[in-house]
């Protein structure tokens, strides 16, 4: 039996993850980390529009603050996210950027004076400040008030990956690279680490650790059409999930991106439509003002991708051979914009599409993007359940996305609750009642239990194929639980993946090497993945309303009267075949700001009975600290800076706002 101690073990080396071993390595905590791929091929390196902070820069940002940006991301989690966690993340983000430019991020910059930049589809001249040049530049992205995302060209997630990953280095934090967590370590409610597969060699280590933290990604692997890259399967809440004991929160929600190129489903950045990109029909019809005349192609992804598919239901969609399909017309940039602030969409336009962006329209439509759903955690990142266990990242549902995440603010979060949760982290192990204290008993027992599981499918009888049953899994789930949900298709979503669930019991292998063996991994990845998948369209079917990206068209109101509370899913038992659903209230009365309407559609929602109450409070200590100090008025509406890290509760500064 091989065993390797530490202090803290990662699972992702993602942003998240590279982040999160940074800080407590910084702290005098050694930190391993394990990743599928070396870290500087992680996902994050695919993130291209950029990361929100609210900088206030350029001229279209002047203004931003943390209580815009605070307002903008929970009006787009439709009132789902954690108020308190969203203040934590929107006062630490400029941070963030500035700790990544000291890093060597090369962030694209302001540059002083007169400027042609397109907005609603016109060309406009706009001036920049003096004071701004040279400074951190800001692009539009949907669902904000202000010109708020910052970004490297459109290769922001490879400028950022680099830069952390050296960083990394640089403190000397070992990756362990081709390997694969497949079980935690857990007794009595406490986590003790992993067993790890090396996807080479085929050996199974335990890694032990007083801390161990979950950063693998999103889940996008388990539909047939998605962004995601092939590793993004969500095995790391997958490994949460079969502890029996930790929760994952809001899987329901599952955010679809309105430009994947069509039929790839390869991502064309949200940056196009922030730069003024326009979204047309078969007839060439600009649409989405038709839909959303205040924010149009610039709205919330999940109504941009709601409405896109609701005009191809109307006959409106591009007809092809794979399928119907829109446009996104980015000619109006010009070539130079193109070819320079968004330098891999042209590359992926022409690899992939065979067209040239410059002078052709894209055919787009929407694709599984994002997970908010996750190991659900508390404001330090650890699960509440299962102690010593943490969570960042898109892996986490911490929870500030709610049911829908504004673009820019995911590459955003890695860095943030890298930085937050790191904190947290180094915390818990410097306090001595979390020294590891494990007998070497139980890491032998569930070692010997992996190599079970993995002996008996290499040496069964078992009839069933893997790959075959993922594809149909992935079907069944874009399909039957994508943008539009109905109870009685998730209810046939719901029994479909019961029956692969059940059939993965009976998976047979032809190649039966135990090193290097591709069948192999997709035997026991499928076996989680319709664990996750089942999370997903159980807990849509239960949550009878419509919120952010879930969309019920049987019940299409949002109701906060009963609905204003988290999912949280468990597996109890091996046996099972559908989880286990109870729910976390959210309390309107500790609100900054109560529910109300998003901004899109019509005012259609259900209010919850404690929203007036608190809308009224609200307003009376408003008119009380009229006049007041903003920083004071918001301490007073909704304390959170005690729950930061005391190395970050200072004030951010900005040209209109100095410190």
């Amino acid at each position: 039996m091989k065993v390797v101690y530490t202090d803290v073990l990662v699972i992702g080396g993602g942003l998240a993850g590279l982040r999160l071993a940074i800080a407590a390595r910084r702290r005098g905590h050694d930190a391993i980390i394990v990743s599928l791929v070396p870290a500087k091929r992680s996902h994050s390196k695919a993130a291209q529009g950029g990361m929100q902070a609210s900088l206030g820069n350029v001229i279209k940002g002047q203004g931003d603050n943390e209580d815009v940006h605070f307002e903008d991301t929970v009006r787009g989690s439709d009132w789902g996210a954690d108020q308190e966690v969203v203040r934590m993340f929107v006062n630490t983000a400029p941070k963030a950027v500035r700790e990544l430019a000291a890093w060597g991020v090369p962030w694209s910059r302001v540059r002083k004076g007169d400027r042609e930049v397109v907005i609603n589809g016109q060309k406009v001249t706009i001036t920049e400040r003096d004071a701004a040049h040279g400074l951190v530049a800001q692009r539009d992205f949907g669902g904000t008030k202000k010109w708020r995302t910052c970004y490297v060209a459109d290769g922001t997630g490879h400028a950022m990956i680099t830069a952390v990953a050296d960083r990394a280095i640089a403190e000397s934090i070992p990756v362990h690279e081709r390997t694969e967590a497949l079980a935690l370590i857990h007794d009595a409610g406490r986590c003790h680490g992993a067993v790890v597969r090396d996807l080479v060699s085929g050996e199974l280590t335990a890694y032990v650790a007083k801390a161990t933290a979950i950063a693998t990604g999103g889940a996008g692997r388990l539909y047939q059409v998605t962004t995601n890259a092939v590793i993004c399967e969500g095995i790391g809440h997958a490994l949460a999930l079969e502890t029996g004991v930790a929760a994952l929160g809001n899987m329901e929600a599952v955010q679809f991106h309105p430009t994947g190129i069509f039929p790839a489903g390869i991502l064309v950045t949200e940056g196009c439509r922030g730069d003024g990109g326009l979204l047309k029909d078969a007839d060439g019809h600009r649409f989405m003002p038709d839909y959303e005349p205040e924010k149009k192609e610039l709205a919330s992804r999940d109504v941009v991708s709601r409405r896109m598919e609701e005009h191809i239901r109307k006959g409106k969609g591009v007809k092809s051979r794979f399928g119907d399909h829109l446009w996104l017309d980015i000619t109006l940039l010009g070539e130079h914009h193109i070819r320079h602030n968004l330098r891999e969409v042209h590359e992926i336009c022409h690899y992939f599409l065979g067209v040239d962006p410059t002078k052709e329209m894209i055919s787009v439509r929407p694709a599984q993007h994002y997970t908010m759903g996750g190991v659900r955690t508390g404001h330090t990142g650890e699960s509440p359940t299962l102690k010593g266990l943490f969570a960042a990242g898109e892996a986490s549902c911490w929870d500030m996305h709610g049911f829908n995440r504004l673009g820019g603010n995911s590459v955003a979060e890695t860095v943030v609750a890298g930085m937050i949760v790191g904190e947290f982290i180094a915390d818990f192990c410097e306090r001595a009642e979390n020294n590891t204290n494990i007998p070497t008993r139980l890491i032998e027992e569930i070692l010997h239990r992996e190599e079970a599981k993995i002996d008996a499918l290499i040496d069964g009888r078992g009839t069933e194929n893997a790959a075959a049953i993922m594809a149909e899994m992935q079907n069944i789930m874009s399909a039957k639980v994508g943008i539009f949900r109905t109870g009685k298709v998730l209810e046939e979503a719901v029994h479909g993946l019961q029956q692969l669930l059940l059939r993965s019991r009976n998976i047979g292998l032809r190649y039966k090497a135990r090193a290097a063996n591709p069948e192999l991994v997709t035997a026991y990845r499928v076996q989680k993945m319709l664990k996750l998948a089942l999370c997903i369209a159980y807990g849509a079917l239960q949550r009878t309303e419509s919120r952010g990206a879930h969309f019920r068209e049987d019940f299409p109101r949002r109701n906060d009267a009963e609905w204003l509370k988290r999912t949280l899913a468990t597996w109890k038992s091996g046996t099972d075949t559908l989880p286990s659903l109870s729910y976390e209230h959210l309390h309107v009365m500790r609100m900054e700001l109560p529910p109300g309407w998003r901004g899109y559609g019509a005012k259609d929602h259900i209010d919850h009975p404690a929203t007036p109450r608190r809308v009224a409070e609200i307003a009376k200590l408003k008119k009380d600290h009229h006049g007041g100090d903003r920083f004071m008025l918001q301490k007073i509406l909704m304390p959170y800076e005690h729950l930061l890290p005391e190395r970050f509760r200072g004030r951010n500064e900005r040209i209109d706002e100095r410190l």
